[in-house]
C-alpha cells in the first residue's frame, strides 16, 4: 500500500447516515459539483473572448488571443475539473494537511516533514528567481482559478469536501497563489528523486550482513547486466575531444560539446576538482582502479574498517532506520521511488517511418490512482507571435499552468526520469544544538513551526539544519532519535574526554535550493528546435529527466538536464561518488559544485537512426560518477532497442500503431533468464510439475489470459522470498524490480552462493537447485489456494489488477460505501515490473496487484500532427460524477489510445461541447 493510499486511514470516518447520503444520492451530491462546460461565462481579467472547446473525452481546447488570458482560462478549467485534487495537493506540499482532513496521526507526520523540507519556503524564493514573463502567467493561472471558486462553496467544487465536512469544519477554500504552483513542483521532484533509497540501503543491509561483498552484490555494477546506455559506445566517443574546460567551483568537468550531426557532447574524462577548503586530492580517490570501482571492492565500493565500524553500531542503525521511516510519510504524489516507477521514451528517425518524418513514444510509468495525474489540454494562440507564442497540446498537472509533456507545431519532447543522484545523506555528529565541522562544534540552525490541526491542538514542530540540510532522523521522535553511542566512525581530533555527541542523519537536496523549473515549462512549450530544448533544459534543475526530441523538420534527439552535484574524490573512510551515507564532519564530503548545463550529455541524429531512454545509464562505462552511480538495469530499454533494430532490419517501416504496440509488449526478462533454469529442476510429484509443464510451450510473455504467466509471477516471488528474507531487514525485502532481476542473474552461475543458504535451517546449507525447488513447489500451492487446483483456470489477469483508488477517500480505514464511489472498477492488466508495459507489482507485499505503472502513453506522428495519439489511465474529470472520470480507463488497459487532434480543424470537426469565457 502506498503512503499515499495510508495517509487516507482515517480521513473519512463518518457516520453512517452520513455515509448513506452520499453514497445513495451520490449522483445527485456528486453531480453539483460538475463544471459546466458549455455556453458562455464571465471571468474577471480577461482582455477579450476565450473559447475553451472539449471533444469526446471531454479534452479542452483553449483558444486566446493574450497569452495571460490563455493561463487564465487554464486556471478556470482546471479548477472546473480537478478543484479538490489542487487544493488537497498544495496542503500537502505546504505542510498543512492536518488542515484540512482534520487530527490524523499521518497527516500530522507528512506535515511535519514537509515543513521540515520547506518546500514552501523555497517555492516563494522561485517564484522572485522566475522571469517577468513566468511570473505573469503565473499570477494569470491563479487568478482564474479563483475566478471559479470565488462564489462557490466547497461542496460545489467536489463531493470530496461534502464527505470530510461531516468530521471537521470545513471553510471556503483560500485563493490560489502563485507559490501554490511552484511548490508543487517540488513534490514532483521528491517523487523523482534519485538513488536515496538505494544510500540507504547499503548501510542498512552492511549493517545486518557486515560483509562488503554481500553488499555489492545486492548493488551490481550497471555494466553486469549486459544492456546498452542511452548513448551508445560510438556516439558518445564522438564529441569533439577530451580537453579540460573549466567546471563550477573549481570542480574541473573536462571535454567539450559535440560538433555535427551525429555528435554527442559529453563531459569527457573524470575531474580532477578539489574539494572544498582546499582538502581534496587530485587523481585520487574512491573511483579506484579497474572495473571494481572504490577501494577495490564492488561497485560502489565497500567502506574502510572504520566505518564499517560505524554502520555495525547499534546507534548508527537507530538513526538510518529513523531517517527511513521518517520518509515514509511524506505523502505519494506521483511516485513511490521505489523499483518501480520509471518511464520508457524513444524516437525514431523519419527515414525508418512510414511517413517520412520521426516519431516520437513516451509513457511514464507513474503511481496509479483515481484520477489519474495528468490533465490532457491544448493551449493555443490564435495568433502565435511573440507576445503569444503558444500552439502546444499534451499532458499537465493540475495546479501548474502549461505542458509539461507534449509537442507544439514544430517540435515533440518526451520526458523519463534520468535518475541523476541529486540527493545525499550526511551522518552528523550532533550534541545538544551543536554539530560537528572539523575541530569545531558549530550551532544547529534551527526555526520553529506550528502545525495547525483542524478539530485539533496546534503541533509545534523545531526544525534543526547543518550545512547539508534539514536533520531527517529525529523529525517523528520527540526524544531526538539517534543514539548516543558514537564507537567509532571516526575518532575524534578533540581533547581526551569531549562528548562525541549523538549519530543524526541530514538530507542535501538540489530541489531545497531554488531554481527555475517553472521557467523551463514555459521554454519547452515554445521551443522550435534543438537549440531551444538546450536552452530549456538549462532551466530545468529538478527533477532531473532524459529529454528526447523530434522535429517536423526531421531531425531527432536527446538532451540530460538537471542540477546535478559534483562530488570531490576523497580516499576514504567512505566512497565519496554519493553511494554510500557521508560523513558530515569532514568537509571533503561537501558538494564542491554543480555540473555546467553545457556539459551534460546530448545526441542529435545518432547514426544508427533512434534514440531509447528508458531509466537506464546515460552513458558508457556507467556514467561515471557525477552522473549517479545508480540506474534502472535497462531491462525495458533494452527489449525497445531489440524490437526497433528487428524491425529496422526487416525493412519494414514504423506507423504509429507499431510505436503503440512497442508501448504494449509484455515479453519478460525474468522469463527470459530463469525458465531455462526452471526447467531443469526435477520435480517427482505430478501435482508440482502442473505448473513447471506450462512453462515449457510458454512465450515468456506476462498476457493477462495466460496461465504460465501467473504461475512464473508466483515462482520469482517465492524465489526472492526464499533466497533474501531470510538475511534482510524487512524493509529491504525484495520488491522484485530490475535491482532483484541484475542480482539473481549474477547469482544463477554460483550454485553455493551465500544468499542460497536459508539462514532460518539450523545445520543446513541450501544450494541454489534446492531454493529454485521451494519456489516451484511454493508457487503451485499459492495458485492452488488463491486461484484453482486445475491450472487450466489460472490467468495472470486474476491476480495482476489495476485497483485504482482516490487519493483521499479511496484507501482502507475509510467506509467502503465511500471507497465505492470514488474508485473506479478494478481492471485486470497484462505486463509486470521491468516490462515494457511496465505495470509494476511488489513482491514483497503478498500481493500481485498493480503498484505503478504506464500513467499515460502518447505516440507522437511529426509528419501530421493529428495522426497523433494519446490516452491516460483514467480520464480529464476529477469528479467522479463524471463521464469523464474514467471514461479512458478501459482503453487504456486494453493498450488502446485515442485520436489526437491538434490543428484547429481537427479540433473543431471532433468538438462536442464549446464554453466562452467572456471578460
Amino acid at each position: 500500500m502506498s503512503r499515499l493510499r495510508k495517509l487516507a486511514i482515517g480521513i473519512a470516518v463518518v457516520v453512517v447516515l452520513v455515509l448513506a447520503a452520499v453514497t445513495t444520492f451520490g449522483w445527485a451530491v456528486g453531480r453539483r459539483a460538475l463544471p459546466a462546460t458549455s455556453g458562455e461565462v464571465q471571468v474577471e481579467g480577461l482582455a477579450a473572448d476565450v473559447r475553451v472547446l472539449r471533444d469526446e473525452q471531454g479534452v479542452p481546447h483553449i483558444y486566446a488571443d493574450e497569452a495571460t488570458d490563455l493561463f487564465r482560462a487554464q486556471g478556470y478549467v482546471h479548477a472546473q475539473d480537478r478543484f479538490f485534487e489542487m487544493d488537497f495537493r498544495r496542503h500537502v506540499t505546504a505542510g498543512r494537511l492536518a488542515e484540512l482532513v482534520g487530527e490524523n496521526e499521518s497527516a500530522i507526520s507528512a506535515d511535519k516533514l514537509i515543513r521540515t523540507f520547506g518546500w514552501r519556503q523555497v517555492a516563494e524564493q522561485e517564484l522572485d528567481l522566475a522571469s517577468p514573463r513566468t511570473q505573469e502567467y503565473l499570477r494569470a493561472y491563479a487568478d482564474g482559478v479563483n475566478a471559479y471558486i470565488a462564489d462557490r462553496s466547497p461542496s460545489e467544487l467536489g463531493v470530496e469536501y461534502t464527505v470530510l465536512g461531516a468530521t471537521v469544519e470545513l471553510e471556503n477554500p483560500e485563493p490560489w497563489d502563485p507559490v501554490d504552483s511552484l511548490a508543487w513542483l517540488k513534490a514532483m521532484a521528491w517523487d523523482l528523486r534519485s538513488n536515496y533509497n538505494d544510500e540507504l540501503d547499503r548501510a542498512l543491509a552492511y549493517s545486518t550482513l557486515e560483509d562488503p561483498s554481500q553488499v555489492a552484490q545486492l548493488f551490481p555494477d550497471y555494466g553486469t547486466a549486459g544492456n546498452r546506455p542511452i548513448l551508445t559506445e560510438s556516439a558518445a566517443g564522438s564529441g569533439a575531444g577530451s580537453g579540460e574546460s573549466a567546471g563550477t567551483e573549481g570542480t574541473g568537468e573536462t571535454g567539450t560539446e559535440g560538433t555535427g550531426t551525429g555528435e554527442t557532447g559529453t563531459e569527457g574524462t573524470a575531474a580532477e576538482g578539489t574539494g572544498t577548503e582546499g582538502t581534496g586530492t587530485e587523481g585520487t580517490g574512491t573511483e579506484g582502479t579497474g572495473t571494481d570501482g572504490a577501494e577495490g571492492s564492488g561497485s560502489q565500493g565497500a567502506p574502510s574498517a572504520t566505518f564499517d565500524g560505524a554502520l555495525a553500531d547499534k546507534g548508527l542503525r537507530e538513526a538510518l532506520t529513523a531517517t527511513r521511516d521518517a520518509l515514509a510519510a511524506v505523502p505519494e504524489q506521483i511516485a513511490s521511488g521505489d523499483e518501480g516507477t520509471g518511464s520508457n521514451s524513444w524516437v525514431v528517425s523519419g527515414q525508418y517511418t512510414e511517413t517520412g518524418q520521426p516519431m516520437l513514444a513516451n509513457d511514464p510509468h507513474l503511481s496509479l490512482q483515481a484520477p489519474g495525474i495528468w490533465h490532457q489540454v491544448g493551449l493555443h494562440c490564435n495568433t502565435v507571435s511573440d507576445s503569444c507564442p503558444f500552439d502546444t497540446a499534451g499532458f499537465g498537472f493540475s495546479g501548474f499552468p502549461g505542458v509539461v509533456i507534449g509537442h507544439n507545431a514544430d517540435i515533440a519532447w518526451g520526458l523519463t526520469n534520468m535518475g541523476a543522484d541529486v540527493t545525499d545523506f550526511f551522518i552528523e555528529r550532533v550534541r545538544g544544538d551543536t554539530y560537528k565541522r572539523g575541530d569545531q562544534w558549530v550551532d544547529l540552525e534551527q526555526r520553529e513551526e506550528t502545525i495547525r490541526v483542524n478539530g485539533g491542538s496546534p503541533v509545534d514542530l523545531t526544525i534543526r539544519s547543518t550545512v547539508h540540510g534539514p536533520l531527517i532522523s529525529d523529525v517523528l521522535d520527540d526524544d531526538k532519535a539517534g543514539a548516543a553511542s558514537m564507537d567509532a566512525l571516526v575518532h575524534s581530533p578533540t581533547a581526551e574526554g569531549t562528548e562525541l555527541g549523538d549519530y543524526a542523519i541530514s538530507l542535501q537536496w538540489t530541489a531545497l535550493e531554488p531554481g527555475r523549473t517553472a521557467d523551463a515549462v514555459f521554454a519547452f512549450d515554445t521551443a522550435r528546435n534543438a537549440e531551444d530544448i538546450r536552452q530549456a533544459a538549462a532551466l530545468f534543475d529538478v527533477p532531473a529527466q532524459n529529454i528526447v526530441y523530434a522535429t517536423t523538420d526531421g531531425h531527432i534527439g536527446y538532451q540530460a538536464p538537471g542540477r546535478i552535484p559534483v562530488r570531490a574524490q576523497v580516499p576514504g573512510p567512505v566512497s565519496s561518488d554519493g553511494s554510500w551515507p557521508r560523513p558530515g564532519w569532514d568537509a571533503r564530503y561537501d558538494w564542491t559544485g554543480y555540473v555546467k548545463p553545457e556539459n551534460m550529455p546530448r545526441a542529435q541524429d545518432p547514426g544508427e537512426g533512434f534514440i531509447v531512454a528508458a531509466n537506464q545509464a546515460v552513458l558508457p562505462g556507467g556514467s561515471g560518477p557525477y552522473l549517479a552511480r545508480d540506474w534502472d538495469y535497462g531491462f525495458r530499454s533494452q527489449r525497445i532497442r531489440t524490437l526497433l533494430t528487428e524491425q529496422i532490419d526487416s525493412g519494414r517501416l514504423f506507423s504509429a500503431e507499431d510505436m503503440s504496440a512497442i508501448q504494449n509488449d509484455d515479453w519478460s526478462p525474468f522469463a527470459d533468464l530463469l525458465v531455462p533454469v526452471l526447467l531443469e529442476i526435477e520435480l517427482e510429484d505430478d501435482y508440482d510439475s502442473d505448473g513447471q509443464r506450462l512453462l515449457r510451450d510458454w512465450d515468456h510473455t506476462m498476457d493477462k489470459d495466460s496461465a504460465a504467466a501467473a504461475y512464473f509471477a508466483a515462482v520469482w516471488q517465492n524465489l526472492l522470498r526464499a533466497t533474501f528474507q531470510d538475511e534482510l531487514p524487512e524493509s529491504m525485502w525484495p520488491e522484485g524490480g530490475d535491482r532483484w532481476l541484475a542480482v539473481v542473474q549474477g547469482m544463477l552461475d554460483d550454485e553455493n552462493n551465500a544468499f542460497w543458504d536459508d539462514k532460518t535451517t539450523v545445520s543446513v546449507r541450501e544450494s541454489r537447485d534446492e531454493i529454485l525447488t521451494q519456489a516451484l513447489k511454493s508457487a503451485r500451492q499459492d495458485m492452488t489456494v488463491e486461484l484453482s487446483k486445475d491450472p487450466g483456470d489460472w490467468s495472470w489477469g486474476m491476480l495482476h489488477q489495476l485497483e485504482l483508488e482516490h487519493a483521499a477517500l479511496g484507501g482502507e480505514g475509510v467506509p467502503s460505501l465511500v471507497r465505492a464511489y470514488m474508485n473506479p472498477a478494478p481492471q485486470p492488466v497484462s505486463g509486470g515490473t521491468s516490462i515494457v508495459n511496465a505495470t509494476s507489482w511488489d513482491a514483497s507485499s503478498g500481493s500481485f496487484n498493480v503498484t505503478a505503472g504506464p500513467s499515460m502513453r502518447m505516440v507522437v506522428d511529426l509528419a501530421d500532427l493529428d495522426a497523433s495519439t494519446w490516452v491516460t489511465v483514467t480520464g480529464v474529470s476529477g469528479h467522479p460524477a463524471s463521464n469523464h472520470y474514467d471514461d479512458q480507463l478501459e482503453e487504456w488497459a486494453g493498450g488502446e489510445t485515442f485520436a489526437w487532434p491538434f490543428s484547429r480543424e481537427a479540433v473543431e470537426a471532433v468538438t462536442e461541447e464549446e464554453l466562452t469565457l467572456r471578460p
